[in-house]
């Protein structure tokens, strides 16, 4: 996420253009939203497979998310919006375009404010969020903000183990579509990237990190 970081920030300053990113994690770790200040104290010190479960701190904002069996995005883009709802919806539309090629309809969430109270992101579903026709949430994403750019974090939850998952969160994981684990993360990236092209008809091109880039993005500050 501190590319993301990095990306979104040389995109304010007119240095890099609009990016479309996909990851996985490795190690297994929880990203905390950026004004996240409350989480169960169990999370400290959390070990799976042998290994130490980290928690970090994203950018965007939102709730606590386990990366494990989950392809992130991120989007960098510059526009105007009449209001935040309006950016999420703009830019969803390839998530929307790309999960409906695979046989998947997506809606918005509904939940109120009171989802700011659950440490959990994936426990509720706002209008930021995508869901299947099942209530199943998919996607959760996050945003930050400067003048008129946006970076957008999201999470697809496709086959995360069951059993860490109640570990962390103290709730069974809602049963995703058994149809999900017949997709691989390189058949999504390659449709999610597609769908961009479509949605906002543009070209797009693999652009690799400089030696410099690199070090200019472990040279930032970690957020606490």
């Amino acid at each position: 996420m501190a590319i993301d970081r990095w990306l979104w920030k040389q995109h304010q300053q007119g240095h890099q253009p609009p990016s479309l990113r996909f990851y996985t994690w490795k190690p297994v770790a929880i990203s905390l939203g950026y004004h996240q200040k409350r989480w169960p104290e169990s999370w400290q010190g959390l070990q799976w497979q042998g290994k130490p479960i980290e928690l970090v701190r994203r950018p965007t904002g939102g709730r606590g998310v386990l990366h494990q069996g989950d392809l992130t995005y991120a989007v960098v883009y510059s526009g105007r919006f009449t209001n935040r709802v309006a950016a999420y919806q703009k830019i969803c539309e390839f998530l929307i375009r790309g999960w409906r090629s695979l046989g998947f309809e997506l809606h918005y969430g509904s939940a109120g404010r009171g989802y700011a109270q659950v440490p959990n992101c994936f426990a509720t579903a706002t209008g930021a969020d995508l869901v299947l026709d099942s209530g199943y949430k998919l996607i959760g994403s996050a945003q930050v903000w400067q003048s008129k750019t946006v970076l957008q974090h999201g999470s697809m939850r496709l086959n995360g183990d069951r059993q860490l998952w109640h570990q962390i969160f103290s709730e069974s994981i809602p049963e995703p579509p058994p149809s999900l684990a017949d997709l691989s993360f390189s058949h999504l990236v390659h449709t999610f990237t597609q769908a961009a092209r479509e949605t906002f008809e543009i070209e797009m091109q693999i652009q690799p990190l400089s030696a410099q880039e690199w070090a200019e993005i472990r040279a930032q500050p970690t957020l606490k």
